[in-house]
């Protein structure tokens, strides 16, 4: 792990403390959120730091998800730097409040602890929940490890706020595998991440002196330009998001890309997928060059917006695409395997790398770097029978 900037000290953290010190140093006004496996340590650090004095915000204990997100939302259109947090059933619950901050164009910022959706009832993690809330209007970035969830989670009120943006944004890590997880974590010192990440300063806070009325009624007339609006300003965002990420690397030192790769070099097949699994592909990937195998790794780390030309740049002249994911949309197979499929599709013929689909990690199952092997065989195996349609299990039980 390079050193960074403004580096003050090194500390063992599990994923949900180091998103808890990513919000502290963040400065956030007001947090509120409900606990919930695997997200509740992330609020319950939050909640010490500000009972001890370590974080000056309102802390707001509601009596659900739902809640939560409104609290937020009402005290981020104050022009507060808000924080709330959530995973798999609690992200359902908050479903139907997510769209009116992408709408209001309010930079809420959460942290998702990603778990799977019942039923049955399971605690661990998957993607579920990140694919269920995809078309909210957020942008989503993906963490491998604790360093990257405190990274983003910087990332994502710096791009949030900025006023040609204002948008919500989520940082997803995996439930467990990231949220429980000890690692060495480079915390910064706070001059820099003020540097970063200046006070928050909404252009259009409610104000009771000059009162305005928000989220009014929407009719048929006027409807469509709203949602034109909205996608306009989400697209746009993705340049600002690149700015973002390179202010990050020139005050930090780390450098973070919406599209991601590990030695994709002169391979003719590349594994792609998002998440802490990436990491422990990255050793299949390692394996099998070593056996002379030609594969790499590709990660995406921005879910939405979509990263259309980055994907299609990293997939240029390949053979063959193995998308892995932990989701699955039920009659239709991967959804991440189904926006890359579209991604490619205006290439012509002959450019246009073969797409095989595996599933699998589901509920907090593991898949060893052995396993990931057997995919990328399974994948040469698949083109050359040409099964091409449908996905593939991974880890199936006979």
């Amino acid at each position: 792990m390079n050193e960074v900037k403004g580096m003050s000290r090194k500390v063992a953290l599990e994923g949900s403390h180091a998103v808890s010190e990513a919000v502290r140093m963040a400065d956030v006004d007001v947090v509120a959120a409900y606990p919930i496996t695997p997200q509740t340590h992330i609020v319950e650090r939050i909640a010490e730091m500000v009972a001890n004095g370590e974080l000056d915000a309102e802390f707001i204990c509601v009596e659900s998800e739902h809640s939560a997100m409104s609290a937020v939302v009402g005290a981020a259109a104050c022009g507060a730097r808000v924080f709330t947090c959530t995973a798999g059933q609690g992200l359902e619950l908050m479903h139907e409040v997510l769209f009116v901050p992408s709408a209001m164009r309010l930079p809420v910022v959460a942290a998702i602890a990603n778990r799977a959706l019942s039923a049955p009832l399971n605690v661990w993690g998957d993607h579920s929940d990140a694919m269920a809330v995809r078309d909210c209007g957020w942008i989503q970035m993906f963490a491998e490890n604790a360093q990257q969830a405190f990274d983003l989670m910087l990332c994502a009120y710096r791009v949030a706020e900025r006023p040609d943006v204002l948008l919500p944004a989520m940082v997803h890590l995996d439930g467990f595998h990231v949220s429980h997880v000890v690692e060495p974590v480079l915390l910064p010192e706070e001059g820099a991440v003020r540097e970063f990440l200046p006070p928050s300063e909404y252009p259009f806070p409610l104000d009771p002196d000059r009162p305005v009325s928000m989220g009014c009624y929407g009719p048929p007339y006027i409807y469509t330009e709203v949602k034109k609006a909205q996608e306009v300003a989400i697209e746009n965002a993705y340049e600002k998001i690149l700015e973002t990420f390179k202010e990050f690397k020139e005050v930090f030192g780390r450098e973070y890309r919406p599209v991601e790769t590990y030695r994709a070099e002169g391979a003719d097949i590349l594994l792609l997928m998002m998440g802490s699994y990436s990491e422990t592909a990255a050793l299949a990937v390692d394996a099998l060059r070593e056996h002379g195998e030609s594969v790499g790794l590709v990660k995406l780390r921005l879910w939405r917006p979509f990263p259309f030309e980055e994907v299609c740049r990293a997939l240029r002249g390949v053979e063959v695409v193995c998308v892995f994911e932990r989701a699955l949309s039920f009659g239709m197979g991967g959804p991440l395997c189904s926006e890359v499929r579209a991604a490619l599709y205006h290439l012509p013929e002959g450019k246009r790398p073969k797409v095989v689909s595996f599933v699998g990690g589901l509920g907090g199952r593991d898949v060893r770097a052995e396993e990931f092997e057997n995919v990328l065989r399974r994948t040469k195996e698949r083109v050359s029978s040409g099964e091409l349609e449908g996905f593939e299990f991974v880890g199936l039980r006979e």
